[in-house]
């Protein structure tokens, strides 16, 4: 009886010690998902951060382009209205050139009447 009790009482620390090195195993493993966690948690804030500075950017250019939109819609009108100018100044010019051969064909005829008489 007393050497049964021995091997139970071994068989109890043997047993005990087990479990211990599983606890011990369980505490290192949840201390190892806890640092993961936490490493994930700040590389999660970072992240987000980054995605707010994006997001940030992003409504600054497109402030930028509906200014740029807006400004180009100023040049166009701008250009508009300098293409009908140059088309004004050009109808213009080729009525002087018109008046300006008329002129020339009439001093043509003019000088040499004068020169004869």
């Amino acid at each position: 009886l007393h050497h049964q009790a021995e091997q139970t009482c071994r068989q109890l620390v043997r047993t005990q010690e087990e479990h211990e090195r599983l606890l011990q195993a369980a505490v290192e493993q949840a201390e190892g998902l806890e640092h993961n966690l936490r490493s994930a948690e700040a590389l999660l804030a970072e992240r987000a951060a980054q995605l707010k500075d994006t997001q940030a950017q992003l409504s600054r250019n497109k402030l930028l382009i509906k200014d740029l939109r807006e400004e180009n819609r100023g040049f166009a009108v701008a250009l508009q209205a300098v293409e009908l100018k140059q088309k004004s100044t050009e109808e213009k010019n080729q009525l002087l050139e018109e008046q300006a051969s008329a002129l020339k064909q009439l001093i043509g005829k003019i000088t040499p009447a004068s020169l004869s008489g």
